[in-house]
């Protein structure tokens, strides 16, 4: 079970875990592809990347963009998807409707329109991965849509898992990972939030990329797992 000679396109594959994954492919001897709404953060992981490395610009909350996006990219074998936004962080009063829809386009339905597509690309043998959180699983007061979205994400995939058979679709759910998407916050914020964190957590510190990583390559090459769950948190449900 290698990844070796594979084509692996990892939507939102220019930064943090995505990025990571798509090292991680490469390292194994796989080809990428990476896409990003940006071509500077194309442009950056392609010359991270090196050789055998592929870049496309698209609006993943734009189904016709993506549409196209897959008609250029050809047949492939595995198709991650750690695209995503900020989770809306707001009280439910405070919320309107308007920003909770928006907080799907990209996370929830970006994926769905993304497996419509790409699903016909995948060769024999292939998967999905999506990417849900562990706020289905722990509550967090203020994150009710950033729940909701992440529920309905492996709802989703745990029947695509059905539907697409025998092409498998897992789900990685990350609990806090330093990566780029904190990078909104001010330094010393962001540090003495992650110490704090990471005081609580058996493993005595928050993840990395690279930890995440793993369990996306592992359902990749894994031919006898579908429709799974992956909780990758530092023990975080633990405690």
């Amino acid at each position: 079970m290698t990844l070796e000679d594979k084509c692996v396109l990892i939507l939102g594959g220019t930064s943090g875990i995505g990025l990571a994954v798509a090292e991680g492919a490469k390292a194994e001897g796989s080809d990428v592809i990476v896409v990003s709404s940006r071509q500077s953060r194309v442009d950056s992981a392609l010359k991270l990347l090196g050789k055998r490395t592929e870049g496309f610009v698209a609006d993943l909350s734009d189904e016709r963009a993506i549409e196209a996006l897959f008609t250029k990219v050809g047949p492939f074998d595995h198709l991650v998807y750690t695209a995503g936004d900020p989770v809306l962080q707001r009280p439910l009063g405070e919320t309107s409707l308007e920003d909770a829809k928006k907080s799907f386009d990209v996370r929830f339905w970006g994926a769905v329109m993304a497996a419509k597509y790409g699903s016909r690309s995948i060769r024999p043998g292939g998967s999905i991965v999506f990417t849900s959180s562990t706020l289905p699983r722990r509550p967090v007061a203020g994150f009710a849509m950033g729940a909701s979205l992440n529920g309905a994400m492996e709802g989703f995939a745990v029947s695509l898992a059905v539907e697409l058979a025998p092409v498998r679709v897992n789900v990685v759910a990350p609990g806090i990972v330093r990566t780029p998407i904190w990078d909104r916050l001010p330094e010393a914020q962001r540090e003495a939030y992650f110490a704090s964190r990471a005081a609580t957590l058996p493993v005595g510190r928050v993840g990395e990329a690279v930890d995440v990583a793993e369990a996306y390559l592992s359902f990749m090459r894994s031919r006898f797992t579908t429709g799974q769950i992956l909780v990758v948190d530092g023990g975080r449900q633990l405690v």
